[in-house]
C-alpha cells in the first residue's frame, strides 16, 4: 500500500471506515495495516502507544474478515482499529497504569467496555500511555516515554488519556478509548483537537477499574470516574457510544440508556432559542488570553450563526479545587497505595506519593463532601434557567512536556493543576460534557470548549456538539507529520515500550 492510500485510510473516520468495510470496499486487515504502518513512521516520536500488540491486532482483523466474508454479523465497529487507554483493562494485554508498581501486571479479564469493543468488532491495537493511575492531566509517567502532542511534539497532550488523544489526533486510529475522573477524556481532546465525551454518570459501566478492591491505585475514584470515547466527529463519539452504553450488574453505578439514541440523537441541527451560560472563568479561574479569545469566538457562534440565547455567567460556587482533591483520596486505598510506595516510592511520580502520604484527616473527607453537595445544588438551580453550560475546556493552550503545568497564567500565580478547573465540576455533579475544538491559537494550537448538560440530558449535549461541527468544522485540519521539535522538559524514561501478547 503506497503512503497516500495509507493516509487515506488512517484520516477516514470510524463511521465511514466501518461502513466501508460492511461494503467489502475495504477490508479489516488492509484497515488495521494502514494504521500499524502509520505507527510504525509516526509513533517513536509521539510515544502514543504503551504497549502495542500488532501481531495480535492483525490476526484478529484476519478472523473478522473471514466473518464478513461469510456473511456473518460482526457489530458496528466491525475491523474499526482502535486504542485503549492504559488504565483500563484489557485480559491477555498488559495493563500497568503507568505505575511501576504494575509494570508487569497482565488482567486475566477484561473491562466492560473492552468486552464491549470487541462484541463490537472493533481491532485493539494496543494501550495508549497515561499518567500514573490517572492522577495528573497531562502525559508522562516512571514507566514510559512521555507522549507527545502531533500538533507541536515539544509539548503535552494532555491527559491522563494522553496517548489516546495522540493516537487519534495523528491518525493512529480513528477513535479510543479514555478515562475521565476529573478531566481527563475532555482535556486532552481539547489539547489535541479532538471531540472528548464523558456522558452522564452510570451511562457507561466500569468494571474492574475503579471497583476492584484487590488492585490498589486501580481502585480509586469511584464516585467521580467515567469512561469514554476520544474522536475526531460527533457522529464517531454516538458511534462509540452506541456501543459503550448500557448497564451492567458489575457496576452498581450503572444505569438504562433508553432514552438515548447515539447514533441519531445528534442528528438534529437547530438550537434556535436554546438557553445557553457561558462563563468564560468560572469566577475565579485565571485564563489564557488566547483561550478567552477563540472560546469567545466560538460561543459567539453559538450565538450568532445558531440561534441560541447566551448569557455571561459566573455558576455562584467558590473554587472546590482542594474538595476535589479531598474526594480522590477519601476514594483511594490509601492503606494498600502506602504499601506499595514502600516498595516503588523511588521510582514513583513525586505529587502523587506525596498525595498518598498526607496525612488526611475526617474533617477534610466530609467537609470535601459537603463542598461537592455545594456545588451540586447550585449547578441544578443554574440548570433550571439555562439548557447548556459553556466554558473553555483548559484555561492554557497545551505547554512544554514533563512539567504538570503552568504556574503563572495571564499574570497570576496559580497552583500547576489549577488550568485544568473547567473540568472536573462536571465529575462532582455527573453531568453530562462534551469538549469539542473551538478553534486555534496564532501559534497553531487547538483549543477546546466544553459543553455541559442538565442531569442525563446527553443527547442535547452532543446535539450542541454536532451543530456547532457544522458551524465551524474542525476534522479537516490535521497536524503535520509528527517529527521532534526540540522539545522542552524531561521526556521520561525510554525504557519499557514493548509489544504484549495473551497469555
Amino acid at each position: 500500500m503506497d503512503r497516500a492510500a495509507r493516509d487515506e485510510i488512517c484520516r477516514m473516520s470510524a463511521t465511514e471506515l466501518a461502513a466501508r468495510i460492511r461494503k467489502s470496499e475495504l477490508s479489516p486487515r488492509e484497515a488495521v495495516d494502514a494504521v500499524l504502518d502509520r505507527m510504525a513512521d509516526a509513533d517513536n516520536t509521539l510515544h502514543a502507544y504503551c504497549t502495542p500488540v500488532p501481531d495480535q491486532a492483525r490476526e484478529r482483523a484476519r478472523r473478522i474478515g473471514e466473518r464478513l466474508a461469510h456473511g456473518e454479523e460482526v457489530g458496528p465497529l466491525a475491523g474499526v482499529p482502535m486504542g485503549v487507554k492504559d488504565l483500563i483493562t484489557t485480559r491477555g494485554i498488559r495493563t500497568t497504569s503507568g505505575s511501576p508498581a504494575y509494570e508487569d501486571f497482565v488482567p486475566d479479564e477484561d473491562d466492560i467496555v473492552v468486552e464491549r469493543v470487541l462484541d463490537a468488532g472493533a481491532v485493539v491495537l494496543g494501550k495508549t500511555n497515561a499518567t500514573e493511575f490517572g492522577y495528573s492531566a497531562v502525559g508522562h509517567n516512571p514507566v514510559f516515554p512521555a507522549t507527545r502532542n502531533p500538533w507541536n511534539t515539544a509539548l503535552t497532550p494532555g491527559g491522563s488519556s494522553a496517548g489516546s488523544a495522540a493516537a487519534v489526533a495523528a491518525g493512529l486510529g480513528p477513535v479510543a478509548l479514555g478515562s475521565d475522573g476529573g478531566g481527563s477524556v475532555r482535556v486532552p481532546a481539547a489539547h489535541c483537537g479532538l471531540v472528548g465525551f464523558k456522558a452522564a454518570m452510570g451511562r457507561v459501566p466500569v468494571w474492574p477499574g475503579c471497583r476492584d478492591e484487590r488492585l490498589p491505585g486501580v481502585s480509586g475514584w469511584e464516585s467521580l470516574e467515567h469512561i469514554g470515547p476520544l474522536t475526531r466527529t460527533v457522529a464517531d463519539a454516538g458511534l462509540m457510544m452506541s456501543v459503550l452504553a448500557g448497564p451492567d450488574p458489575r457496576d452498581r453505578h450503572s444505569i438504562p440508556c433508553d432514552d438515548v439514541d447515539w447514533t441519531n440523537g445528534p442528528g438534529d441541527p437547530d438550537l434556535r432559542g436554546l438557553r445557553v451560560a457561558y462563563s468564560a472563568d468560572l469566577g475565579y479561574l485565571a485564563v489564557d488570553p488566547e483561550v478567552r479569545r477563540v472560546v469567545g469566538a466560538a460561543v459567539g457562534v453559538l450565538e450568532k450563526d445558531l440561534g441560541c440565547h447566551v448569557d455571561a455567567v459566573d455558576p455562584g460556587w467558590d473554587d472546590p479545587s482542594e474538595a476535589f482533591a479531598a474526594l480522590i483520596a477519601a476514594e483511594t486505598d490509601l492503606t494498600g497505595m502506602r504499601r506499595l510506595i514502600d516498595t516503588y516510592g523511588e521510582r514513583m511520580s513525586p505529587h502523587l506519593v506525596a498525595m498518598m502520604r498526607r496525612s488526611w484527616t475526617a474533617e477534610e473527607f466530609t467537609d470535601a463532601n459537603m463542598v461537592r453537595k455545594a456545588v451540586v445544588n447550585r449547578t441544578a438551580r443554574l440548570m433550571s434557567t439555562y439548557d447548556l453550560l459553556v466554558t473553555p475546556t483548559a484555561a492554557v493552550p497545551p505547554f512544554a512536556v514533563g512539567i504538570q503545568g503552568p504556574g503563572l497564567v495571564d499574570g497570576r500565580e496559580v497552583a500547576d493543576t489549577a488550568w485544568t478547573g473547567f473540568a472536573f465540576p462536571a465529575n462532582l455533579t455527573g453531568a453530562p460534557a462534551v469538549s469539542v475544538p473551538a478553534g486555534w491559537t496564532r501559534d497553531g494550537l487547538p483549543v477546546g470548549m466544553q459543553i455541559v448538560g442538565r442531569h442525563l440530558a446527553d443527547a442535547q449535549v452532543l446535539r450542541a456538539a454536532a451543530a456547532f461541527e457544522r458551524a465551524a468544522p474542525w476534522a479537516h485540519r490535521w497536524p503535520a507529520e509528527p517529527r521532534a521539535q526540540g522539545a522542552a522538559g524531561a521526556p521520561g524514561p525510554s525504557n519499557s515500550r514493548r509489544s504484549a501478547t495473551s497469555r
